[in-house]
């Protein structure tokens, strides 16, 4: 018997197993329709599923068993067309080539017949077995859609099922049909000659008449502006001084016994988050006309923009406050704290080992607090507000929304995609930038992902930093790394040879996310950044504690001390800080927090700080990834670039602030 490798279906890396070969299953469709979910389904291995093209660059493989044989699933990128003209469009052509299916599952969205079967003809091209497997019929059922199977399966010559993958209706079926061995009679024939004539004797839409429907949609959505405004009056109210929504909840939870935390998250719970949360999902369950009219107003300016403000505050107030005050709170001041510092303190003599585990620069002291009880809660309330807004289908239409800003910067809509992967990691959003279709779109949004996106665990540091200064703070360091993107993105595209690409997205329908992908997603993500993370918050220790053991440390801050301290007015440490961020971003951010909680930073200098961290080079691990993807010398250049960058940038607006004396 054969020694056969298979793939990981995360990691990709390669396994050795002795296992007969089994059988290859394809599974092909346009962008959104649902591939990764079904794949979970047949494999029952879970992979990160999102509602926005690009997430799925690399090809899954997972096996599932059916009746004693076993067959290898391939979930492959989501394609427009067999035309290899994108990445992703490459990868799945490959696939089809060389990797030689057995079987080609076809999933589409039983909503949009008709371009779905424009991609069948093209697979019957390819003169392989097919399945077609018509995707969420629940939205069909919903919308008053009805697509006779039988009938199509028997025009177009293939097993036609329809299924939900998101609740694993009609995916039994789906594997008793395994072993078809159907082709596609559609192939040469022009789809001007049939696809009208399909559509007439297989689907009917008859919209269920409900007097009500439009007389609710206006109820949930008055209901879902008033929740938005009590929820932004907490911000004007705590300003001017007038009751909020949020002071009434903490003070009411502040009178009864309990945890010194429990006001504080029963305020962001229920007095900041539930009045928009609340009303937005109940419209999204109870109201199909809702889901639908918000996917427009969301990707339209005038009613976009409010619509951002309001997701921005309270992902705002889930992961600057909820993460880094109370659950930060929490693991600090009670976990680590009161219980395991003080615990290893007694127990571990004084010395070397005492110094290397809980002194200044100790790997548990520093280093696992760093890690795990401040950046880990952050971390992972970010993670939560990232899966809901992947789910619900809300972030292309913030890539249509941003379209025009993007073509100001010679970039298109598309480039929101890269943008906001970074928000998880820079670096995986580098590799990403293979989505956009020509070489300076690509070079372009490299460069700005290293200048002024900030990771995860940056991002939530960050939050978790200004939102104990003041509002102003924060729009004074988002809107000055806001401004120098814009800037330099729109000097580079007149700079940089090369052409903007058309923009052409898929929009999903907004949907209403499941809970339980959102767990899988951020406990996923969670192990990713223990396993990937938290080593480096201790090599980081190390490093220090070695450095300073060789009395080098001192030595490289009163390198640095003419800038940081001169041109930055920060203190010397803020020199060390820097360094770190360099190693890992949220490293370095964890840092300038401690700092900043231990007053060590005055409102000013906290803002240049982060600006200045925020705009500071790429993590070495981003660094390498660009050499990889622009090569050597564009990667030392782009770096360079951006480190003189970020110190002018930080210059100015420490004169800026010092001379104008803003009220931080």
């Amino acid at each position: 018997m054969p020694i056969q490798l298979s793939v990981d279906h995360i990691s990709g890396k390669p396994r050795a197993s002795r296992r007969p070969s089994p059988r290859k299953i394809a599974l092909v469709g346009h962008p959104n329709v649902g591939k990764s979910a079904l794949f979970c389904r047949l494999t029952s291995k879970y992979v990160t599923i999102s509602n926005y093209p690009g997430t799925t660059v690399d090809v899954f493989r997972g096996f599932t068993t059916v009746d004693g044989q076993e067959y290898e699933v391939l979930d492959t990128p989501g394609i427009q067309s067999l035309t290899a003209e994108s990445e992703d469009e490459r990868v799945t052509a490959d696939v089809l080539k060389h990797e030689k299916p057995d079987l080609v599952i076809q999933v589409g969205d039983g909503k949009n017949l008709r371009r779905t079967l424009l991609l069948t003809a093209q697979l019957s091209h390819l003169k392989m077995p097919l399945l077609l497997a018509l995707n969420m019929k629940d939205e069909c059922d919903r919308k008053g859609i009805t697509i006779d199977g039988t009938e199509l399966s028997r025009l177009i010559g293939v097993p036609v099922l329809q299924t939900t993958a998101t609740t694993g209706e009609g995916v039994g079926a789906l594997l008793d049909n395994v072993e078809s061995r159907g082709f596609c009679l559609l192939n040469g024939h022009p789809p001007a000659e049939w696809v009208d004539e399909i559509l007439d004797q297989v689907k009917v839409e008859q919209p269920e008449h409900d007097a009500w429907a439009d007389f609710r949609t206006l109820l949930v959505t008055l209901a879902v502006l008033i929740g938005s405004a009590l929820h932004l009056e907490n911000y004007l109210g705590a300003y001017l001084g007038w009751p909020t929504l949020y002071k009434a909840v903490f003070d009411l939870a502040g009178g009864t016994a309990g945890p010194a935390y429990l006001p504080e998250t029963l305020a962001v719970a229920v007095g900041s988050l539930a009045p928009v949360l609340l009303p937005f999902l109940l419209g999204l369950r109870f109201d199909a006309n809702f889901p639908t009219r918000f996917g427009i107003w969301s990707r339209r300016f005038l009613t976009g923009i409010p619509i951002l403000i309001v997701a921005l505050s309270v992902v705002y107030q889930l992961v600057g406050n909820l993460g880094a005050q109370v659950l930060v709170g929490v693991l600090e001041e009670v976990v680590f704290g009161a219980y395991l510092l003080p615990a290893l303190g007694a127990v571990v003599p004084a010395g070397f080992v005492y110094d290397l585990l809980l002194g200044e620069y100790g790997a548990v002291s520093v280093g696992l607090t760093y890690g795990i009880a401040i950046v880990l809660p952050v971390v992972s309330t970010f993670f939560i507000a990232f899966s809901f807004l992947e789910d619900s289908g809300y972030l292309p239409r913030l890539a249509v929304l941003s379209d025009r800003l993007f073509k100001r910067m010679g970039l298109n809509g598309k480039a929101f995609l890269p943008m906001v992967l970074g928000i998880g990691c820079v670096t995986m959003a580098t590799m990403t930038t293979r989505i956009l279709n020509s070489k300076k779109e690509r070079l372009l949004a490299s460069i700005l992902l290293a200048l002024g996106i900030p990771c995860s665990a940056q991002l939530g540091v960050i939050l978790g930093i200004i939102s104990g200064i003041s509002p102003l703070a924060t729009l004074v360091v988002f809107g000055t790394v806001g401004a120098q993107v814009f800037l330099a993105g729109h000097l580079l595209s007149r700079i940089l040879p090369g052409k903007r690409s058309d923009f052409v997205l898929e929009i999903p329908p907004i949907r209403t996310p499941l809970w339980r992908n959102i767990f899988k997603k951020t406990t996923l993500r969670v192990k990713w950044f223990l396993r990937e993370a938290l080593p480096l918050f201790v090599l980081g220790t190390l490093i220090l504690f070695t450095l300073d053991r060789l009395n080098l440390l001192s030595r490289m801050v009163r390198a640095v001390e003419p800038v940081v301290t001169g041109l930055l007015s920060l203190p010397s440490q803020t020199a060390m800080v820097f360094f770190l961020g360099f190693l890992r971003r949220d490293y370095g951010a964890a840092g300038l927090f401690d700092m900043a909680r231990n007053n060590a930073l005055t409102p000013v200098q906290i803002v240049v700080s982060l600006t200045v961290m925020t705009l500071f080079v790429p993590c070495v691990a981003n660094f390498f990834v660009l050499i990889k993807e622009q090569g050597t010398r564009s990667a030392l250049l782009i770096t360079g670039l951006i480190s003189v960058y970020a110190i002018l940038v930080g210059a100015v607006l420490n004169l800026i602030l010092n001379t104008w004396s803003l009220p931080l």
